[in-house]
């Protein structure tokens, strides 16, 4: 009897040059999971109150065209490279990261409204729209966070495992998760091509779409996967 296929997924990543922060370009970043035998990706750059390598200033459309170019890159190379490729966007609140599946750039264009929002109105619209809030890394300690600040009521989710956070700061997450009847959800949260242990998601059948991935998601349909890297 054969084995059944598990197809996985990353589903934090951030790649240069939209992220300021990522180490690595578009290709060599999607390339490294296609080595790792993974079946797709989810490049979750830091939005436009976060670390973005653009002047938000421009004008609104503009910032959004430059956000967006990674991923487009990204969808291209992962034709290429037979890996699939999904968007997802990070947003920041003083170090306080919230990730966000299900929209895309033409619902981004036509919402530039949200830059004069709170978060926790911005969380809500999103939500309302049908994309999936999972809260990251939610008890991160790092000099750029001057406190934790939690969004229970805010999120469908928690990120339970981050490839950025220690053990006790993942468990922790996985503490708040259960106490407040959240998903749980896990991804590596990427910068680069080095990390020894990654995070992800797995499904038993492969993801279609961002639209595919949130009903997954809310339905229960995927389960969390730790990987220790050797390349």
């Amino acid at each position: 009897m054969e084995d059944k296929r598990i197809y996985r997924y990353e589903t934090h990543m951030h790649t240069f040059p939209v992220s300021r922060c990522a180490q690595k370009n578009v290709y060599d970043s999607i390339l490294y999971y296609k080595e790792l035998g993974y079946t797709g990706v989810f490049i979750t750059n830091h939005f436009i109150d976060g670390n973005i390598n653009i002047d938000t200033s421009l004008p609104y459309e503009e910032v959004i065209d430059f956000y967006f170019s990674d991923y487009e890159e990204g969808v291209r190379i992962g034709k290429e490279l037979d890996i699939s490729v999904f968007c997802g966007v990070e947003l920041s609140y003083h170090g306080t990261d919230f990730l966000v599946y299900g929209l895309d750039k033409l619902w981004f264009l036509a919402h530039p409204e949200i830059v004069g929002m709170t978060k926790k109105e911005q969380l809500s619209l999103f939500m309302e729209e049908g994309a999936l809030v999972i809260q990251a890394h939610p008890y991160r300690e790092a000099g750029y966070i001057d406190h934790i600040r939690l969004f229970p009521r805010s999120v469908h989710g928690v990120e339970i495992y981050n490839g950025g956070c220690n053990e006790l700061a993942n468990k922790m997450a996985q503490i708040y998760a259960e106490s407040y009847s959240l998903l749980m959800v896990a991804g590596s949260d990427n910068h680069g091509t080095n990390k020894k242990v990654l995070y992800g998601i797995e499904t038993d059948t492969p993801i279609e779409n961002e639209r595919d991935y949130v009903q997954r998601v809310l339905c229960g349909q995927t389960s969390c996967f730790t990987l220790n890297n050797e390349i």
